[in-house]
């Protein structure tokens, strides 16, 4: 028997939970070590098993901490190079970020200790079902930040089977489940309980990776699409830079001469530094060349309306058409919330191009040829709910992005894995196209067949299939997994208050 974690002394609980959330970043792109969230989240679950729900808060929190101190501390990037922030202030903003971001761990577990825990099935069913709850409340709650999922790591595993059907939530709630697995069976090591769990184990994986070779799309066409990619790795500092702006426009118009026999060609985030209706004298001659050689040249550019409201667009020139402007912003990247008090207080809130305006959410897809092409811009392609909907209209998935603002750290590798799971869930091809790397074509099945290498400058050229038909995750999105998650935690809430209530004791 283990020790009960209620008794750990406040020096083990202070190395274990950090730990555990560490080694759910571990799991994930650059490090790829996936086995590692299994044992931090058994080790969360062992801290949790016996704890008091004011002590669940405080370890929530640490684990949080750990996971985001680890995972997200990139953004220190952002506000210390870009925001000009000294390192003292840039470092305790992070902090604030990491430790603001905790709470919402420290909210989970104790709603999970109050709650779910003396559920039957609590600590096994619930422990992952109320995990997810946690992550897709992280999508939305204060414009969202779904980013450090479990299910991530898993974009190659036999899990990645159930992608197509559950999407990135279901893979969580796999690697959820199989930590409470790992963590019960530590706890209580008899032969039945190894037999009982390694079978719901076996169940588990061995179903993805049976799922894995099944095709629910089709090719629409024999011939795939010829493209290119222009990846400029213009340096963040001189991007908006009036002065080096022709410079830029120079660079592009060499850079786009031999792509002229691709079918499409593709352009980052802010590809041209200056409002569009600005930009005319070297888009124009640019758009008329795509026309008249057949190709479709789609590229990110400031827009602003009648209104005079900027937004962050993606266009399509030549034999392409179409506008769409940004509907998730990055907070103090692309607006500044409380602006009237913020403005002005360090460099950080006054970014360049920090006043965009939202997006209309009804916004149709972009039109390549003869083909339907769903547009994502930079911090989207981590919303799996807003890529579904898109994906309905179109055979092929696009984002353009500027990850420049995170240096060399962790973050545009992170940023990469989650278009690749966009493109597995959805069963669509994905050109990824950046201001520095990662530049990808990736395949329907979440692969990459072809990458640029970060900070340099490079034109990848590859081939990009469109495709017909609808995985069940785009169709339905993820409201099927979580209707019947919210159905298993009321069943145990009713068994426990019918039948378990007076003699069940938590296992």
């Amino acid at each position: 028997m283990s020790p009960p974690a209620s008794a750990l002394p406040r020096w083990q609980v202070l190395l274990l939970a950090p730990l555990g959330g560490a080694l759910v970043t571990l799991s994930l792109a650059p490090f790829h070590l996936w086995p590692l969230a299994v044992v931090g989240c058994a080790i969360y679950a062992y801290l949790l098993a016996s704890c008091t729900p004011g002590q669940a808060f405080r370890r929530g929190w640490l684990f949080g901490f750990g996971l985001f101190g680890s995972g997200a501390s990139w953004v220190y990037v952002s506000i210390h190079v870009y925001g000009n922030a000294g390192v003292t202030l840039a470092a305790f903003l992070t902090l604030i970020f990491c430790a603001g971001l905790g709470l919402l761990h420290a909210l989970q577990a104790w709603l999970y200790t109050r709650i779910v825990r003396p559920l039957p099935g609590g600590m096994l069913l619930g422990f992952a079902a109320f995990w997810v709850f946690g992550e897709w409340l992280r999508s939305w709650l204060l414009t969202g930040f779904p980013w450090l999922y479990l299910g991530y790591a898993h974009v190659d595993t036999w899990l990645a089977g159930w992608a197509p059907i559950t999407g990135v939530y279901g893979l969580s709630f796999a690697v959820a489940f199989t930590a409470s697995c790992v963590f019960l069976t530590w706890r209580s090591p008899q032969p039945a309980t190894v037999l009982s769990y390694g079978g719901l184990l076996a169940t588990l994986w061995g179903g993805g990776l049976m799922l894995k070779p099944i095709e629910w799309v089709a090719p629409a066409s024999e011939k795939p699409l010829s493209v290119a990619i222009y990846q400029p790795n213009i340096p963040q500092e001189q991007k908006w830079d009036r002065r080096r702006y022709q410079s830029i426009l120079a660079q592009y118009e060499r850079a786009v001469r031999p792509m002229f026999d691709k079918d499409l060609v593709l352009w980052p985030e802010s590809a041209i530094p200056r409002v569009a209706d600005r930009a005319g004298d070297f888009l124009d001659p640019i758009a008329r060349r795509a026309s008249l050689s057949d190709t479709v040249l789609i590229t990110g550019i400031p827009t602003r309306d009648s209104q005079n409201r900027y937004f962050n667009s993606i266009i399509a020139l030549g034999q392409g058409k179409g506008q769409y402007d940004k509907q998730r912003l990055v907070p103090f990247g692309e607006y500044v919330p409380l602006e009237d008090q913020l403005r002005g207080l360090i460099d950080f809130f006054d970014l360049p191009m920090s006043d965009f305006s939202r997006g209309d959410r009804k916004q149709g897809p972009l039109e390549a040829g003869n083909h339907r092409v769903a547009p994502l811009i930079c911090y989207e392609i981590v919303y799996p709910e807003l890529v579904a909907r898109s994906a309905q209209r179109a055979e092929l998935l696009i984002t353009i992005s500027n990850d420049s603002w995170f240096g060399a750290s962790i973050g545009p590798l992170q940023h990469l894995q989650m278009a690749r799971m966009r493109a597995l869930e959805n069963g669509r091809y994905l050109l990824r196209g950046t201001n520095n790397g990662v530049s990808a074509i990736i395949d329907h099945r979440g692969k990459i067949t072809a990458r640029t290498e970060q900070f340099v400058e490079s034109t990848l050229v590859g081939d990009a299939q469109v495709m017909l038909g609808n995985t069940p995750f785009t169709s339905f999105g993820s409201k099927p997994l979580l209707i019947a998650l919210g159905l298993l935690l009321g069943s145990m809430g009713l068994m426990y208050r019918t039948l378990w209530r007076d003699d069940y004791n938590g296992d």
